[in-house]
């Protein structure tokens, strides 16, 4: 044990002394300088980095409410055409063109010629009904995160 402290003390005298020497102390002084500037070169980097991140982010943020006003300008101009009023009158107040006839027709008379379509089976639904409530709340969250059309009873 008193060996390995008597050789550091050595090493350290040796390094002390190789420290007085101006070349070996302007060598040491060049490489903390130039880790020093190379530590501020890469902050400076990652600083720009994270700067260009944010603008991107910000362009595409303008970008996204550029078209949001595209499409505002476009409605605005729909609503401002004939057609759109047309139509509004036609849903909101019960009015025809000029020269067009309205005729009420009674439910029953409407339904009278309709065609009533054919029952879908529920032997094919009833393995689902049968499963728990968790195992078919699981197969729901697969066929979501898959985009899997899920048919629903």
């Amino acid at each position: 044990m008193e060996e390995k402290l008597k050789r550091y003390q050595r090493l350290a005298l040796a390094f002390a002394l190789r420290l007085r020497d101006v070349k070996f102390a302007g060598m040491i002084g060049f490489v903390v300088v130039v880790l020093l500037v190379s530590w501020s070169g890469v902050k400076a980097i990652q600083s720009n980095y994270d700067l260009q991140k944010q603008i991107a982010g910000i362009k595409q943020q303008n970008q996204v409410q550029a078209l949001s006003d595209d499409n505002l300008k476009l409605e605005n101009e729909y609503y401002d055409t004939d057609t759109y009023l047309e139509l509004s009158a036609r849903q909101n107040f019960g009015l025809a063109a000029a020269g067009e006839k309205e005729i009420l027709v009674p439910k029953d008379a409407a339904l009278k010629y309709t065609v009533d379509l054919p029952k879908v089976s529920t032997t094919a639904d009833t393995p689902a009904t049968k499963q728990p409530k968790s195992q078919r709340n699981f197969e729901a969250w697969v066929n979501f995160f898959l985009h899997r059309q899920s048919v629903t009873p």
